[in-house]
């Protein structure tokens, strides 16, 4: 049985075939799989790939793994759905360094604002985004496919497509924990964050 976050992301999924950068585990390959997806699970640790291996024959599942950093060394064809979980930002953004323009299934551990930028700067926009809480954790996944669109700075911190009030909830929540630890005296800080809180309350208004 898949946990929530990777649930999440199986749906998002749409092609035959995907890489999954990262495949810890290898539980999202067996679930695919078994769908008639085409796999290719990758991991930076031979350690990962071992456990994944151990998991796949125990399915009897012949699943091609590749034991490297991120995309290197892997023959990507347009067809595949990229999936990177798992990983900060950061990490991620050093992965997605390539001439790349296949849909992307991206689940980050931090910095959103961060990633959403980075991903719209090199040619996507913002497709789906799916919000869960897994073992008492927050999770977003996004699905980003190649194309050009306009966002709001709003958009960026918040998210352009989710129309989900858990999650608006969940945003309102940690923001205003934000707010009220600020001292009076940074007054600009408290008029972002109130600001940031309106926006998200309007959002969460229009989802009837």
């Amino acid at each position: 049985m898949l946990s929530k976050r990777l649930e999440a992301i199986a749906s998002l999924i749409t092609t035959d075939s995907i890489i999954d950068v990262g495949c810890d585990h290898g539980y999202l390959d067996i679930y695919l799989t078994k769908k008639g997806i085409k796999c290719l699970a990758t991991d930076i640790s031979n350690n990962a790939l071992n456990a994944a291996l151990t998991n796949f024959k125990k399915y009897n599942l012949d699943i091609p793994t590749i034991c490297t950093d991120g995309l290197n060394n892997i023959d990507i064809k347009d067809t595949d759905t990229i999936v990177i979980a798992g990983m900060g930002t950061d990490t991620i953004i050093k992965i997605l360094n390539k001439n790349i323009t296949n849909d992307l299934v991206i689940l980050t551990h931090n910095h959103l604002e961060k990633l959403r930028r980075y991903v719209v700067s090199i040619g996507y926009y913002i497709d789906q985004e799916v919000f869960v809480i897994d073992n008492n954790k927050p999770y977003l996944v996004i699905k980003f496919k190649y194309g050009k669109c306009s966002y709001s700075a709003y958009d960026y911190i918040i998210g352009p497509t989710i129309k989900d009030n858990k999650y608006f909830n969940y945003l309102l929540n940690k923001y205003a924990k934000i707010l009220n630890g600020i001292p009076s005296k940074y007054k600009n800080r408290i008029d972002y964050y109130n600001s940031l809180i309106k926006e998200i309350e309007m959002r969460k208004e229009s989802v009837k």
